[in-house]
């Protein structure tokens, strides 16, 4: 089936994209830092229509950093660059925290879990494992410096008197982004080795080092350079994956300005026995990929939602919604007759500092949310309403001042001097109220529209009065900054300044994506 434009694929934040395929189906892990549930596992027939599988886990660590406690946060931080391998009947996914120093192993019979969570003795810094045909086991890891290090069949350590070998380094005095983003496999009897690389005063690029023994010599270099002319923004670092029928292809991923880092589908032809990435060294921007199941129907990765339980059925929040840090479960709960009820259990100097902000991914290359805001029962000094979550964040927030209710809209500025950031990563002072609007009543729609086509990156703001939507003030730039090193989000969120104990209930939320 001719596929024409397919790329970028997920159309929004999936970084370090790892794939593998068992029988006719193909799954993808990629980091979720610190939102929870985290640890998505996606589901595709073709490579390029996926949706979520699972996740696995609903909190990584219950620590004071991921309870957002006493202004220590955990943003950029949390999962990082998975590993995802297939043996023996079970899948296996691993990866570290570079906040805890621990590597983690997740082990599960069927795809959609439940999940075992383990651990594996030492750090290894964007990880990939290999299962070889012997039956032994082996992590690759670094940075600029990329070890290989024999386990225990049983993935808890490395084998005592096993190999671990330095295999691949930057020369002296190398300036840029060392080989990182490890991605280890065997093909015809081959070892290779997928690597991103940055040296200074070039675009990403991704290197393949190739040996014919696993403790042997690794050579290679690097080999494909493509921006998709997106200002400079290299397309690199992920795994690769065969087709039943016998293709190749590379889920790598590029840098897309505020919406995040996507993945992208890049077709690989092999000349004696190394990978040629893409067509004449570029991404093609039309090729053909078969799927085993054409009329399958995915489910998207975004979704509105009316916040309505089904008669009978324990509530569960749908997949395409992550919480900010790992939730409060006794703040929040849904409605027997709809919508989201959040409530505040402690104090919060801002949004970034907001317990159960409520999230979804934004859309490459527009799209919006509106949500209805019943704010009747929020106390004095509380905010609730709708956010772009990044560091830079904005949003629209209905609050009570002196028993009476104004629409916010508050913008986090980085030129700003009071930006600061946390010792522990966070950013506690408030933000700026750039609009104030009176109202008459606590319950208000709003919307907020991002557009991040050729990395416009810009953010307008709208409410619902008098039966149309109105705008509100300026549009706000969007960034993507390491101090969260994610894409911008949608948040539904309610915190309080003053006292706690307040509520907002949040019903009709609607999505919108423009392609």
């Amino acid at each position: 089936m001719p596929l024409t434009e397919i790329n970028p694929i997920t159309k929004c934040d999936y970084p370090d994209p790892d794939v593998i395929r068992v029988g006719d189906v193909y799954y993808m892990a990629s980091t979720t830092m610190y939102f929870s549930p985290g640890g998505a596992i996606l589901r595709s027939y073709d490579l390029v229509n996926w949706e979520i599988a699972s996740y696995l886990f609903d909190v990584l660590d219950d620590i004071p950093e991921e309870r957002l406690e006493n202004e220590r946060t955990n943003y950029a931080g949390g999962m990082w660059a998975p590993t995802l391998r297939y043996h023996d009947g079970k899948f296996y996914c691993a990866f570290v925290s570079h906040y805890t120093q621990t590597t983690y192993l997740f082990v599960s019979a069927n795809v959609e879990g439940p999940w075992e969570k383990r651990t594996i003795e030492g750090y290894y810094h964007d990880c990939s494992l290999l299962f070889d045909d012997d039956g032994k086991v082996y992590i690759v890891y670094g940075n600029k410096e990329i070890y290989l290090t024999e386990l225990k069949k049983d993935l808890t350590a490395p084998l005592p008197g096993g190999i671990h070998k330095l295999i691949v380094k930057e020369p002296e005095g190398f300036e840029g982004l060392g080989y990182e983003g490890s991605h280890f496999y065997k093909i015809n009897g081959k070892y290779y080795i997928f690597f991103i690389h940055w040296p200074k005063g070039m675009m990403r690029t991704e290197a393949v080092f190739v040996s014919d023994t696993v403790d042997g010599e690794y050579k290679g270099k690097d080999v494909f350079s493509d921006d998709r002319g997106l200002d400079g923004q290299g397309v690199a670092q992920g795994g690769i994956v065969d087709t039943p029928n016998g293709k190749w292809y590379a889920m790598l991923f590029q840098d897309s300005g505020a919406v995040g880092r996507i993945p992208i589908l890049v077709p690989i032809t092999w000349e004696n026995d190394l990978p040629v990435f893409g067509t004449n060294g570029k991404v093609p921007k039309s090729f053909n990929v078969v799927g085993s199941r054409p009329y399958y129907r995915y489910e998207p990765l975004y979704t509105s939602d009316d916040f309505k339980p089904q008669p009978g059925v324990p509530y569960r929040l749908k997949p395409q919604w992550e919480w900010n840090h790992c939730p409060d479960n006794s703040l929040w709960e849904v409605k027997e007759e709809g919508g989201l009820v959040l409530r505040t259990g402690s104090i919060s100097s801002n949004l970034t500092m907001a317990r159960n902000t409520l999230t979804q991914r934004m859309m490459w290359p527009r799209c919006e949310a509106e949500v209805t805001v019943d704010a009747s029962k929020i106390k004095e000094g509380d905010v609730a309403g709708l956010c772009a979550l990044q560091g830079e964040y904005a949003f629209l927030g209905i609050t009570m001042n002196a028993g009476v209710y104004y629409l916010m809209k508050v913008e986090r500025i980085k030129e700003d001097p009071s930006f600061k950031i946390g010792t522990s990563g966070g950013d506690y002072l408030p933000g700026k109220m750039v609009e104030k609007i009176r109202l008459t009543e606590p319950k208000l729609t709003l919307c907020l529209k991002p557009s991040f086509e050729n990395m416009v990156d810009k953010l307008d703001f709208f409410w619902l009065k008098d039966g149309r939507m109105a705008k509100v003030g300026n549009s706000h730039k969007l960034y993507f900054r390491l101090d969260h090193f994610t894409g911008c989000r949608f948040g539904l969120f309610m915190f309080s300044t003053r006292e706690a104990g307040g509520e907002a209930v949040f019903t009709d939320f609607k999505y919108h994506y423009e392609q």
